[in-house]
Formats: C-alpha cells, structure tokens, sequence
C-alpha cells in the first residue's frame, strides 16, 4: 500500500469517527478532495522579494500584483472570479490586470503549460505563516538575504509533529539575485554560490528541501520578451562593450539624451524597468556572444536568471511527488481535527498518524534526495549519482530509478534490482563509510526493496 493509500484509509476511518461534526466532516471531505487535485505551490516571503515577479516568471505572463491571495490554474482561456463572480482581466502597461480590491482570494485560470502539474499560489506580504502552510502542498519561500526573521518563519512553519516529522515541502528561493553582486555581470554566479553555502548550514538544512538564486526580474522578461525589445537590444549589442558601458552605469544615465545610438528614449526606459541595469548588460553581453536570435536569447536568459534550476526543484520535490506531498497536507490537516475535537475515537487516529509518520519511506527518500542534490551527504566515487537515481531523483517510476533506457523483460528486471539490492545492502554495512553514509544508503536499501516488493 503506498503512503497516499494509507493516508486515505486513515481519512475514511477518521469520517467515521467524526460522522457527527459536519464541521470536521467538510475539513476531511476537503482534504480527499485535494487528492485529485494538482499539487499546490505557494508563493511565499517579505514584503518587495519579488513574489508576483517570480509567480509571473513561472507562468510566462506579467501580471500585476493583486495584493491578496491569488491562485493560478490551467485552464482553457483566460479567465478570472473572486467567489463565484466572474471579473474582467484588462491590460495595464501590458501587463495583466485584475482589480481585486477588498477581495480575500482570487481564482485566475490562464492557459500555461507550467499551470498544468500545479497550481502556483501569489501569497500577500502580511500572510499568517499557519495560513500559507495551511492551504498550500509546497512552498516556494522567498528571501533577499537570509535574517532572522526568515528563519523564524521557517521554524514556525516546521512547529508542528507532522511537519517536524517530515520537513519536506520547502524550496528556499534567494531572489533578486542579480542585486546580490552589486549589479555586477558576475552577480548571478556570486549568487548561486551563496545559495550552495545555504544548502549546508546548520539552521537552514532542516528547513528547507534546496536552496536556488533567481533574479527574478529577469526571469520574467525572458518568459515574456517581445520582438520589439530584442529589436532593441540587439541594437545597443551592436555598440562596443565600452561606448556602451559608461551608459549603463544608472538609469537616469541610460535613458539620457547624449545617447550614442537613435533609441527613443520611451524604449530604453521600458527596457530597464523590463530588464533591470543588470539585465540590459546581460543581455547586450550575451547578444554579442553569439545568442543572436530572440529563441537562442530567452533560452539563455531562463538559465541565467535561475528560473531553469527552479523548475527542476519544482519537478524534483513537489510535482513528482504530488502525492506524498498531498498525503503529508492530509496528515496535517487530520491533526488539526484531532487537537480542535479530542474525543474517545480519535485516540486511534493519533496513533495511526504517527505510525505512518514513523514508517513512511518516503518522506526518507525526498530528505535523503535533497542532501545528495545539495551536497550536504556524499558518497565514495559513483555511489552518489547512483544513490540519487535510486531514490527517485531522474524520476519516480521503476526504471528511471534503475537507469533502464529499455524495456526489460519481468525476469531480467527483477536480477537488475535484486543486484542493486545486494550492492546496496552491502554499502549499508560498510566500515569504510561513516555513520552518516551507511544511514543513507540505508534508505536507498529501502527503496530498493519496495522496487522489489513492487514486482511481486
């Protein structure tokens, strides 16, 4: 039985237990529905960290702000509601508007091939913790600079038995990356290796899956640039580095009037409230480098600004594992009933609550996943991408964890994973591995034999 069948199982018991509270009846039958549902990834952090920027990014259209709860769906055409009304999308400074004064939540569908294995909610600034936690599977939590004001956020969010038993649903983001090397054309790569420090300390290792950088302002230009700004852009990249340098100093220096080409002067202010300083000196750098063309440009650009190594996070510890994050939601939100309703027959529910806490693999697999992605865990030579297959970091199905690029026959199939079971049964109790490797390749033993227990 895998963890979302037990987790359902717990569910069903639980209706019964709490037939009689329609309150507690709708917060379960809440929960069983979620299952069906794509997982859902908020948004979260400080205020000016660049949340709707990023959730622009990840959907590959500019919308403004709302200031409130905003929850992005696939869907057919555009479309937004607040409640059960229907409200206009209009276009502002072309980007996408809705006006959502006074309204506690928004529901916009958008046609996105990003919107179609989760749904991206846009939290605001002032949001309760307990909330954003409470009604997202993942978070995305957004930071300048890790404070300490971060890491209580963080903390609180893990104040909990099930989320301390199972730490799994937090990507740290450090935006504005191109800010953080002082708007240097070096800054992103000084960022990322900021972000690799954070993956390792002490404070942030429990608390989040992986630490990535993303200048979010250029990540968003990517998704969305126009042929009229590459037009543009081109035409400063054609300008020596050096003539063109002095004017990318400010802003106000840029859209001044000694310019040395005919650019309106409208167009290079569009372009540095699109682009940033930072990303008109990027993308000019990147023009006369060779990604000459708008295709060769925005693919560059989306690697560049972060928004690449992102959307493999989301895929890596959200997406592919939609159901263990939506069980780990349920057991959260089966233990809110538990303590808000304490009766006789909830006894057993609690315990079956930590019994599946305790047993469930994977919730080992996704931490053991991340400390190998990180580099917070090492294995000797080519036992670390190994490890990393294994436990489901290509994917989640049998033969990427196997590394089989074709169909085996049942037979052949189960020597491959019994060998694999044995090599790693052995690293298990290696003496040349520390405590810390023979633990993880432990884990890898268990995953291994349910790819086993799966055959039978």
């Amino acid at each position: 039985m895998t963890l979302a069948d037990e987790v359902w199982v717990l569910l069903e018991e639980a209706l019964g237990v709490y037939r009689d509270s329609p309150r507690a009846v709708a917060w379960l039958r809440g929960h069983q529905a979620r299952f069906a549902e794509p997982v859902r990834v908020a948004v979260a952090g400080a205020p000016r960290t660049g949340k709707s920027t990023l959730a622009s990014a990840l959907i590959g259209e500019e919308f403004v702000p709302t200031g409130t709860f905003t929850w992005y769906r696939d869907g057919t055409k555009p479309r937004a509601a607040i409640g059960p009304h229907e409200v206009p999308i209009a276009r502002r400074d072309g980007r996408a508007f809705i006006d959502a004064a006074d309204a506690e939540r928004v529901t916009v569908e958008w046609p996105s091939r990003s919107l179609r294995d989760l749904t991206l909610i846009d939290t605001p600034a002032d949001a309760p913790v307990e909330q954003v936690y409470g009604e997202a599977d993942a978070v995305l939590y957004l930071t300048r600079h890790m404070h300490s004001t971060d890491l209580r956020y963080l903390r609180t969010a893990h104040d909990h038995p099930v989320a301390r038993a199972a730490p799994v649903n937090t990507v740290l983001v450090l935006a504005r990356a191109d800010e953080i090397g002082g708007g240097r054309i070096d800054a992103l790569s000084s960022a990322k290796q900021i972000a690799r420090r954070y993956r390792r300390e002490a404070q942030v290792k429990p608390l989040s899956q992986n630490v990535v950088a993303v200048a979010g302002l250029l990540a968003v230009a990517a998704r969305t640039l126009r042929a009229d700004e590459f037009t543009a852009l081109a035409s400063l990249a054609s300008l020596a580095r050096t003539e063109l340098d002095d004017h990318l100093l400010s802003a106000d220096r840029f859209v001044g009037d000694d310019f040395p080409i005919r650019l309106d002067p409208l167009v290079r202010r569009g372009l540095v409230e699109r682009f940033g300083i930072f990303g008109v000196r990027l993308t000019t750098t990147l023009i006369r480098q060779g990604f000459d063309t708008q295709v060769k440009l925005t693919g560059q650009l989306v690697q560049r600004s972060g928004l690449g190594e992102l959307r493999e996070s989301i895929g890596l510890y959200f997406t592919e594992r939609h159901d263990v994050l939506k069980a780990r939601s349920a057991l959260l939100g089966l233990d809110v009933v538990l303590r808000n309703e304490p009766r006789p027959g909830s006894i057993g529910l609690a315990v079956g609550v930590e019994r599946i806490l305790a047993s469930a693999h994977d919730f080992h697999e996704l931490r053991l996943l991340a400390a190998l992605q990180g580099g917070r865990t090492r294995l000797p030579g080519e036992l670390d991408a190994e490890a990393s297959r294994l436990v489901g970091g290509l994917g989640t199905n049998l033969l990427a964890r196997l590394g089989m690029e074709y169909e085996p026959t049942g037979d052949e199939l189960r020597h491959v994973v019994l060998d694999t079971l044995g090599k790693w049964r052995e690293q298990a109790a290696s003496p040349a591995l520390d405590h810390g490797q023979r633990r993880a390749a432990s884990v890898v033993v268990r995953s291994c034999e349910g790819m086993l227990a799966g055959l039978s």
